[in-house]
């Protein structure tokens, strides 16, 4: 099997309809997931919901999807600096203010996790196991420089084992690890990459014929008109520059996702 897994759209419209365009025009891939947040930070969270609805593809719940789907407090959001806060504050009231009651109801129900078994439910072949942010909680960061320790308790609390695969993004940074024979896919980000490069991101990911093989794709997007389309909200600017870098910005800017 061979899936297309993208995560963090982020509510830019532009982005995520680049990546499905490219995954459109490839005749390999078998099925798309989304690992979730769909919105915050850009202006389209009611079209980036439709849009995922009318394609019909399955998906998990991210932080920022959960918290605005439930009313909660926060987005659950990680900050490096007071000014960083504030703008994040900003984008979670705004998102929480302009998503419609269908779409705020669709974010409450989507699931926690998804596990796929590319081999039929019959057989006790690899798993994909489809989470946001970990296997614990959709808040907490999975970074790449994360311990092998940290990664087998993870890998334990999700009932992984050898050969199986936990994706996940949330860290809007891809990358890939194996650790006791588990493979560790971040996707990275569709809609607000924080690799220093700009270009919508996603995953290729083939299991069950042969060795499981990771390919992280770019796409090239509309990057100004999703940032027109920032400075004609009422979202901070400061949003639309840090598309422009890949979020390689300023401390004083937000970069959290």
């Amino acid at each position: 099997m061979r899936y297309a897994l993208m995560s963090d759209v982020h509510a830019n419209l532009p982005a995520l309809e680049a990546v499905l365009a490219d995954i459109d025009r490839r005749s390999d891939i078998d099925a798309v997931y989304h690992l979730g947040d769909l919105v915050g930070y850009a202006p389209w969270p009611d079209a980036t919901v439709a849009m995922i609805q009318d394609r019909a593809i399955p998906g998990v719940a991210g932080n920022y999807d959960s918290t605005v789907g439930t009313d909660y407090k926060h987005c659950g959001c990680r900050y490096e600096d007071p000014a960083q806060e504030a703008l994040s504050h900003l984008s979670y009231a705004w998102t929480r203010a302009h998503v419609s009651a269908g779409t705020k109801a669709f974010l409450a129900g989507l699931p926690f996790r998804i596990d796929l078994r590319p081999g039929g439910g019959h057989q006790t072949g690899s798993r994909v196991i489809l989470v946001h942010g970990t296997p614990t909680l959709n808040t907490l960061y999975w970074t790449e420089d994360r311990r092998d320790d940290f990664c087998l308790t993870m890998a334990g609390h999700a009932a992984a084992k050898a050969g199986d695969v936990i994706a996940f993004g949330h860290t809007h940074k891809p990358w890939h690890r194996e650790v006791g024979g588990v493979h560790l896919v971040n996707t990275g980000s569709v809609g607000r990459p924080k690799d220093g490069d700009a270009r919508a991101g996603y995953v290729r990911l083939s299991i069950g014929d042969g060795p499981v093989a990771v390919e992280f794709i770019r796409v090239e997007y509309d990057i100004e008109r999703a940032m027109q389309g920032i400075r004609e909200s009422d979202l901070p600017d400061a949003f639309a520059d840090y598309l422009r870098t890949g979020g390689q910005t300023p401390p004083s800017t937000p970069a959290a996702p």
